[in-house]
């Protein structure tokens, strides 16, 4: 039995204009140099489509890869290639999610990971939305964030860190432990 050839795990993040089909010519490349699409996250945000991607891609293949994936400027989407460098997951860190709705107002994602980076806590994922508030005819802002809480933080204490904080942005936030899968 052979040793399968190694291969290399790249992040790209990509942005263009968005139209039919864009999605399709990164696929075709990723694809061509023999690279395997792992994970995405993409969307449509101002006029744009954004996004990044995981792929992995046999070693060899990776140099190859990277310049056709710049090519794409030629069809206005942008790509940054970055290679992916693996980290040891640390133990003890404990996975939660954070839910807050409010009032829209400018700031509040910056007072929110304020007090997040200050409590040393991770921001894996985070996703924001507003929409118009049926009733008043305001603005309502969303997010959600999957966190990683470092082995000497307590849910109830980053809780408390963060009730001040959302009686000053005059938001709900609500944070619950994640189940290990």
């Amino acid at each position: 039995m052979t040793d399968p050839a190694p291969k290399s795990s790249l992040v790209l993040t990509i942005i263009g204009t968005d139209r039919p089909g864009l999605v399709d010519s990164l696929a075709e490349v990723v694809a061509a140099g023999g690279g395997n699409w792992l994970e995405s996250r993409l969307a449509h945000l101002g006029g744009k489509f954004a996004g990044i991607v995981h792929v992995e891609v046999p070693e060899e293949n990776v140099q190859a890869l990277m310049s056709s994936l710049a090519a794409l400027q030629s069809e206005g989407l942008r790509v940054i290639s970055e290679r992916d460098v693996e980290t040891s997951a640390v133990s003890g860190w404990v996975p939660v999610a954070l839910y807050l709705v409010g009032n829209d107002r400018p700031g509040i994602v910056r007072d929110v990971t304020h007090v997040l980076a200050e409590k040393g806590v991770n921001v894996e994922e985070f996703e924001t939305q507003f929409s118009s508030a049926p009733m008043s005819g305001g603005m309502i802002f969303k997010a959600v964030a999957q966190l990683k809480l470092p082995p000497d933080l307590t849910i109830r204490q980053l809780s408390e860190h963060l009730e001040g904080l959302a009686g000053d942005l005059m938001v709900d936030i609500e944070i619950r432990e994640i189940e290990s899968e």
